[in-house]
């Protein structure tokens, strides 16, 4: 079995032109860093003989150079493109903006990491008056010409002189309104004409005046393609995606093709599998007299792609062929982008598409089952943060709601939320934790950081394939595209369907996976794995060195692990069983114990409990190890908060006729917060510290721990246990710790009668900890590494502050690279965490050593906590899969 065919069967060409400018015909796949992903893929095409329009494309390196010059061109950089223009112009026999013969090109960007619609495009650049009249005579249509020419106007307008897009739209609409049609073909060529002049004149009016010498155009152009790599909706999405900001774009500068020359051309977009299912299937869609943008825009309706086999049924023969040679060529599902122009088939894009989760599973599978790749070229493919897409809840299929109306099924999954009409308000709601469905007549590229923050998008208009299908099925993001019945009135804040008016104070539910829309908030149901799912995953299990652990701290999360495929607990922790309604009252009353014996019979209450919780905890995991951590968090936590407390006692003292029993009661509740109350709790008095101070509380907890074990295993289960302490930063404290627990366990075993084997260890989650290892060794059996707070203790910040506050200015800033909670600082954090586990082996050769903070779900840390040496990762539970996926790719490496 083959992987890829990627590789050039000859060796890369030398730079020529210092590297800024390469033709077609001289780059190949190789190069997708200095060509882009596009030109690289045109360069493909173009060498194994896909029938691709000529062109050249310059270079990433030339956008680079530009950036560190602050927008200054590379010395000879233009006189390079003029010389690449004039051999371009020489092979296909035409001259840019000529009365005669002319040649028409398309500015595009391309970088290197497919973004979809994130920068810009310019086509049909070179035409003017007399090439509209020239391009009229050549080919008998000058309604074609001229539609050529409005367009490369708008576009050109919007794109390079900042003309705002809608001052275009609007003189477009109100012409077809004063006309009395619907759709752009409909206009003449006297309407169109009359729109060119329009254009200009609009253009004028925004402070531009577009200039007449194409080759100025061109140079302009291709400056705005340089600069749009740093828009912002750019930079949403490349921080979305963790695309880096120093890579530049591409830009390809190639021969315009026609799909708008007449009804014997069209324009297409297609996938040579279904994006949303990965179903091996024809899908995509296409226009007949079309441009490229009027799919991708949804600027019309498209037709369904099986649709074209009837209306062009040789551009259709030559369309499967090319589509079946590219997949097995590149090993990969395509995405396309195609003209038909005069009944001749032209490639314009291939790139690997953009899938759902539960397509990149079913295509991956499929393929290796079709011999195209093997399972480990299939694991690489897979995006492990992907997979969070398919464990989200759904809608249950049993519902018996009516929809109000139905769309285009563009994106699966459900999503309930209310109105927002756009995409500012969507941020602004979504970063308030407000669940929203941003509806539009049709998402642009500046949509993308309201998509970001939406639970669903619901569209009027635009196809499958166009932007908001688009970038919602790779965001995992429930889609309903097309819904014609929509009427928007974004400033009066309602959309009517039919006689239904909703507002934005509304509430929608969107099912992207049979594109109904529903009034209200339908439920949802949990997630279903599925057969592709569970066969994937197993085979990334074949190929991981690192085991999976899941954060659980019920019987019912642990079993929802285990479903997931978590080898065991790395992380019980113990003071989440206390904030129930019926434990609360109790763990108050041992706080507020006057002396040991009032504590001492609060906890003999809390015995019980806290033993049901880890029995049904140790049966879902039976046969698999489950680390207990015995409490944590202070204990003011369990308490009402010191202001509040304050003012309760303010009210009830200034009521005056409050009884004097509730009174001192209160009164001694805040005087017990106020004991209790610490300027810095974190690194207050929690953790071992607690434990320390109050051994009666580890004691009770161990007991707790040890004689569920021991019930379990009288019901003929398999317990295996761990007993972790946190905080510790002296060997001393784990020293003096242990011998409580291991005191209090053995007793319990002997009082039982019962032999069981438990190992005791420690949380590594603060610096000292981490240096000093080697000696807090001699009494762990085990090292969990607490990332999340060793990353406040190392970096000195603040999780809970900072988030809030400077953070994502550093991020944006680039003072930090990305949030260190989400994925860990290597240099600081993942240092210290090296640094503890060698120390830990030097004193104890086989120390298992794990990690439970977040970062065991995010990729990027679990090839560094593989790369460590750890012996697992934990996460939470609905992680665990993510996980799984990220430890076999890291084994693994790169392809």
């Amino acid at each position: 079995m083959t992987t890829s065919a990627t590789t050039p069967a000859a060796a890369q060409p030398a730079a020529p032109d210092h590297g800024y400018l390469y033709d077609f015909s001289e780059g190949n796949a190789g190069m997708k860093s200095l060509l882009g992903g596009k030109g690289a893929g045109l360069a493909e095409m173009t060498r194994i003989g896909v029938r691709v329009p000529d062109g050249f494309t310059i270079t990433t390196q030339a956008c680079v150079a530009t950036m560190k010059a602050g927008g200054t061109w590379p010395d000879g950089l233009w006189e390079s493109i003029e010389e690449r223009l004039d051999a371009l112009e020489k092979r296909t026999g035409r001259t840019l903006g000529a009365a005669e013969r002319p040649l028409l090109v398309s500015v595009r960007s391309g970088a290197v990491f497919s973004m979809p619609g994130m920068m810009d495009t310019i086509l049909n650049l070179g035409i003017g008056d007399e090439a509209a009249a020239g391009l009229a005579a050549e080919t008998g249509s000058a309604r074609f010409a001229w539609d050529s020419y409005r367009r490369f106007l708008q576009m050109y307008g919007e794109v390079v002189e900042r003309v705002p897009a809608h001052a275009f739209e609007d003189e477009l609409t109100a012409l077809k309104g004063r006309r009395g049609v619907a759709h752009d073909t409909d206009l003449t060529v006297e309407d169109l004409q009359e729109l060119v002049a329009t254009f200009r004149r609009v253009a004028r009016t925004h402070g531009a005046e577009i200039p007449s010498d194409p080759r100025e155009q061109l140079r302009r152009s291709v400056n705005a393609v340089f600069a749009s790599w740093d828009n912002p909706r750019a930079r949403v999405y490349r921080g979305i995606n963790n695309i880096p900001d120093d890579l530049g774009t591409a830009v390809n500068v190639q021969q315009m093709v026609f799909g708008n020359r007449g009804e014997h051309s069209a324009t297409g977009v297609a996938f040579t599998r279904n994006p949303s299912t990965g179903a091996k299937e024809l899908y995509g869609e296409f226009l007949v007299n079309a441009q490229g943008e009027d799919v991708v825009a949804g600027i019309r309706t498209p037709r369904p792609l099986a649709e074209l086999e009837a209306v062009l049924p040789q551009a259709y023969g030559q369309f499967l062929d090319t589509m079946t040679l590219l997949e097995g060529h590149y090993g990969d599902m395509q995405d396309i982008e195609f003209t038909i122009e005069e009944g001749r088939l032209y490639l314009l894009q291939t790139r690997n598409g953009k899938r759902t989760a539960a397509a990149a599973l079913k295509v991956a599978r499929d393929m290796v089952d079709e011999g195209v790749i093997d399972r480990d070229a299939a694991l690489r493919r897979i995006e492990p943060a992907q997979l969070d897409q398919l464990l989200h809840p759904g809608l249950d299929p049993a519902h018996t709601a009516t929809p109000v109306t139905r769309g285009l099924n563009a994106s699966p999954g459900a999503a309930v939320g209310r109105i927002v009409f756009d995409a500012d308000t969507a941020a602004e709601r979504g970063k308030d934790g407000d669940a929203v469905v941003l509806v539009r007549w049709e998402t642009t590229p500046d949509d993308i950081h309201g998509v970001v923050a939406a639970q669903g998008v619901l569209t009027a208009h635009g196809g499958m394939t166009s932007h908001a299908a688009v970038v919602a099925r790779g965001m995992g993001k429930p889609c309903v595209a097309g819904a014609g019945e929509l009427q928007i009135d974004v400033a009066a804040k309602t959309v009517t369907i039919g006689d239904t008016v909703l507002t934005d104070a509304d509430t929608i539910t969107l099912d992207g996976s049979t594109g109904n829309v529903y009034v209200g908030a339908l439920e949802l149901v949990p997630p279903q794995i599925t057969d592709d799912f569970r066969e994937v995953i197993g085979w990334a299990d074949d190929v991981r060195r690192l085991g999976v652990r899941a954060n659980a701290d019920t019987g019912p999360d642990a079993a929802k692990a285990r479903e997931l495929g978590a080898e065991g607990i790395g992380l019980c922790r113990t003071e989440h069983m206390f904030m129930a309604a019926d434990r609360l009252p109790v763990v108050q009353r041992m706080i507020l114990a006057s002396d040991a014996g009032a504590r001492g019979a609060a906890l003999a209450d809390l015995l019980p409990m806290q033993q049901g919780d880890f029995e049904e905890i140790f049966e879902a995991m039976t046969g698999l190890p489950v680390t207990i951590r015995l409490i944590d968090p202070p204990l003011h936590e369990f308490l009402p908060d010191l202001v509040e407390q304050s003012l309760l006692v303010q009210r009830l003292e200034a009521a005056g006729s409050t009884p004097s029993d509730e009174l001192g009661a209160a009164r001694d509740l805040l005087a017990h917060v106020k004991r209790l109350h610490e300027l810095n709790p974190m690194l207050g008095t929690r953790g071992v510290r607690l434990s320390l101070l109050y051994p009666e509380i580890c004691e009770m907890q161990t007991r707790a721990i040890i004689r569920a074990a021991i019930a379990v295993r009288a019901r003929g289960l398999d317990p295996h246990v761990e007993i972790m302490v946190p905080l510790v930063g002296f060997a001393e404290e784990l020293r003096r710790m242990r011998a409580v627990i291991v005191a209090t366990a053995d007793a319990e075993l002997a009082d039982a009668g019962v032999a069981l084997d438990y190992t005791v260890g420690t949380m590594i989650e603060l610096p000292r900890a981490a240096l000093t290892a080697d000696r807090i060794a001699e009494h762990a059996d085990f090292f969990s590494f607490g990332t999340n707070d060793l990353t406040q203790t190392a970096v000195g910040i603040s999780r809970d502050d900072a988030e809030g506050s400077f953070l994502a200015a550093y991020i944006e800033a680039g003072i930090v690279p990305e949030n260190p909670f989400a994925s860990i600082d290597p240099d600081g954090v993942g240092e210290l965490v090296r640094i503890g586990v060698a120390k830990g082996r030097e004193t104890k050769p086989g120390l298992k050593t794990g990690v439970c903070g977040e970062h065991g779900g995010d990729p990027a840390s679990i090839a560094l906590f593989d790369a460590i040496g750890l012996d697992y990762v934990s996460c939470s539970p609905y992680r665990v899969p993510l996980a799984r996926l990220a430890a076999a790719r890291t084994t693994l490496g790169p392809a």
